[in-house]
């Protein structure tokens, strides 16, 4: 199977629950946003099996940590996850809970004018919150 090389990379074992986990994330045409929650339910309703929350959440994090999937934080309770790992920006809709990838040529020049002592910026990213 084409997923057990990632799940072992990623330093975890390739269970059934796993596979099914990477091809929820991976066999779509399209990126997509998802929280942990957002995820259980997807696999639910495309699997008829019910995986732990705990097996979802390790896996997701692994995969984050290999580069596999983009972390975007919307604030201190609220993590999202993306499987469009390129460098890009979002608008966040407060109300539906919603993230929207933002085209980079959608965003001006970003000039950061701040240097921190012994750091180099590897990435600036655009989070737009939307309301009413």
């Amino acid at each position: 199977m084409k997923y057990i090389e990632k799940l072992r990379n990623s330093g975890l074992r390739p269970t059934k629950q796993r596979l099914q986990i990477c091809e929820i994330l991976f066999e779509t045409k399209k990126t997509f946003h998802f929280t942990i929650n957002d995820l259980a339910i997807k696999i639910k309703d495309q699997t008829k099996n019910k995986i732990s929350l705990a097996t979802i959440y390790n896996t997701v994090h692994a995969f984050e940590k290999k580069g596999y999937l983009k972390q975007i934080p919307i604030n201190s309770t609220q993590t999202y996850f993306d499987t469009n790992t390129t460098e890009h920006h979002h608008f966040y809709d407060l109300k539906e809970e919603k993230l929207i990838d933002l085209e980079n040529c959608d965003v001006g020049p970003i000039n950061i004018k701040k240097k921190i002592d012994g750091k180099k910026i590897k990435s600036v990213e655009v989070l737009v919150k939307l309301g009413d």
